[in-house]
């Protein structure tokens, strides 16, 4: 799976070197592909840290300089190149620190009836994460130091939400009066850092492989036994 998405990134232009973090050295020697692209240095290999959010952040500062990012998860099975290029151009052009990838829940749904992915229902749109994260600044990086916080409360995740976007934005939100933009803003303010969101239109975009049921969704489009849906409203610029 994460040689898919190896593939990907490596397809795109809008990327010129790719940091993986993880799987563990002894898995790496299993796979005679991937640690071929190691030991030619298509790809840098680090070994993988606590959680996500410190292997994100052991992967940026090896990836070192100024420049902007990308991070996605090993399990994005569905990328494409197509979708790096969108979504990192449409973050470039939006004047944001950090900006995440988001498509409509019905997006998703309009292609993949039944399927069950984590929707976030704001005033003006229901979203799912997609696994991109664009970080066009340095001062974009500081908010990987925020998701470990998220990380370690995982149990409790309302004391993170309260402390991110404040009582009177999770009041609004429990009305379902809060929008998107609301929310950046908010977040934004309160981070100290300009956090966008770029509305991606392919649906297979929201799909990651946490389940049974989301392998057998990815195998069966990889197989070619279904035909991808790109029916979202708002498209990103691919200039």
């Amino acid at each position: 799976m994460v040689l898919r998405v190896l593939d990907a990134l490596a397809a795109s232009p809008a990327v010129t070197r790719t940091v993986l973090c993880g799987p563990p050295a002894s898995a790496l020697a299993d796979s005679a592909e991937l640690s071929g692209r190691v030991d030619t240095g298509a790809v840098d290999w680090l070994a993988p840290q606590a959680g996500p959010s410190a292997s994100a952040e052991a992967g940026l500062a090896h990836s070192g300089g100024a420049g902007p990012a990308l991070v996605t998860t090993g399990d994005h099975a569905l990328l494409t190149p197509e979708m790096v290029d969108g979504f990192t151009a449409a973050a470039a052009t939006g004047g944001w620190d950090a900006v995440v990838g988001l498509v409509e829940y019905e997006t998703v749904t309009a292609a993949f009836p039944g399927v069950r992915r984590t929707v976030t229902r704001l005033s003006d749109a229901a979203v799912c994460g997609t696994n991109l994260f664009a970080f066009p600044t340095p001062a974009g990086r500081s908010l990987v130091r925020y998701w470990q916080r998220v990380e370690a409360r995982r149990k409790r995740p309302w004391q993170v939400v309260l402390g991110a976007i404040g009582p009177a934005a999770v009041a609004r939100y429990a009305l379902g009066r809060l929008s998107l933009e609301a929310a950046l803003e908010t977040l934004s303010r309160r981070l100290g850092v300009s956090v966008g969101a770029v509305i991606l239109p392919w649906a297979r975009a929201g799909v990651d492989v946490d389940s049974a049921a989301d392998l057998a969704l990815a195998e069966a489009m990889l197989a070619g036994d279904r035909p991808v849906a790109s029916v979202g409203r708002r498209t990103p610029p691919t200039a």
